[in-house]
């Protein structure tokens, strides 16, 4: 997984993201830029406002000044690289853009964070081009729960994304008690994976229940004796009590088995669930033994011998290492 963009979107609608304030959206609506899937386009229509837009489209500028939009992050967490899609834009796109960040607790007004000088720099003012995937990795080691997109002077971007790993704040963890530790929003991730033919794995870890097949992970037919497998790394080292191993909306492609592995760091994989048979479309649960002596910061799944699955729930609680852990880690991402 060493793309970016192989890390989960933390601007995503479907994480809870949502696009609080933008100054200007005469042409097509500011909350287009967070939905997920690729932007669509049909040439043959037309509404009140002119061309009908899968993006967020300003007006054309008469003064000088730019335009600009802030979007909530639906996970807060550590920013690796940004992607300012203009497709479908080519005579109506920005030439430049840039992408600042800010960290602030609470829930913060639109009044709120437009006053905030916090802001910092993700990405600076910088050339982009029409209907094209404008891809920019970004250093920064500062936790981010709100993203500004500007655009100099005006125009239309398809798609913002924003990809990095979720950091929960360490108390909220504390309050729920049992928590899904392999979600995005609690700071899992998926660290690899077999096949990622038809849909991202990220797909597993996302809140809520899924909606259609398309809400998943789904890998192509194996022609092969192998299996496929995804690897995901937990908040922190925990202890695991109940595994969920979901297909819902898999009915003739679930996968006829499925094995979860855990492991500590580095070390040895250890069983959680062995090979089991699955039913399709159906929410799997697995009651665990509650085994401190067996912790585990990874979690692997594999399905024997392909298809596709909607979601993976790893309920259970941290260790006070990996309690100590996360609260380093928010500290130093503040």
């Amino acid at each position: 997984m060493t793309d970016f963009r192989q890390l989960p979107d933390l601007a995503l609608r479907t994480l809870g993201g949502g696009v609080v304030w933008a100054n200007d959206e005469a042409f097509a609506a500011r909350e287009n830029l967070i939905i997920p899937g690729p932007a669509l386009f049909d040439r043959g229509t037309f509404g009140h406002k002119g061309k009908v837009y899968d993006g967020w489209e300003t007006r054309r500028r008469r003064e000088p000044g730019h335009d600009e939009a802030i979007i909530r992050l639906g996970a807060p967490g550590i920013v690796s690289g940004v992607v300012v899609d203009t497709s479908w834009f080519t005579g109506n796109y920005p030439p430049e853009a840039a992408v600042d960040g800010l960290a602030v607790d609470g829930h913060p007004t639109a009044a709120d964070l437009l006053a905030d000088n916090g802001w910092e720099p993700l990405l600076p003012r910088t050339a982009i081009k029409g209907d094209t995937e404008n891809v920019f990795a970004v250093t920064s080691d500062r936790r981010i729960t709100h993203v500004r997109l500007r655009i100099h002077p005006d125009g239309g971007v398809a798609r913002l994304r924003v990809h990095g790993e979720a950091l929960p704040d360490p108390r909220l963890l504390d309050a729920l008690g049992t928590v899904d530790l392999a979600a995005i929003e609690n700071g899992g991730r998926v660290i690899a994976c077999s096949n990622l033919f038809y849909s991202s794995p990220n797909n597993l870890l996302v809140p809520g229940p899924p909606r259609s097949m398309g809400e998943g992970w789904e890998t192509a037919r194996r022609r092969d004796d192998g299996n496929d497998w995804v690897e995901v790394a937990l908040t922190g080292e925990s202890v695991i009590t109940v595994a969920e191993v979901d297909t819902s909306y898999f009915l003739h492609n679930a996968p006829g088995w499925a094995a979860l592995r855990g492991r500590r760091g580095d070390g040895e994989w250890f069983d959680l669930v062995p090979r089991t048979a699955l039913q399709p479309d159906t929410r799997h649960r697995f009651a665990l033994a509650a085994d401190a002596a067996h912790p585990a910061t990874h979690v692997r799944m594999d399905i024997f011998p392909d298809g596709g699955m909607a979601r993976l729930r790893m309920h259970g609680r941290l260790t006070p290492e990996g309690r100590a852990d996360l609260d380093r880690r928010w500290t130093g991402g503040r």
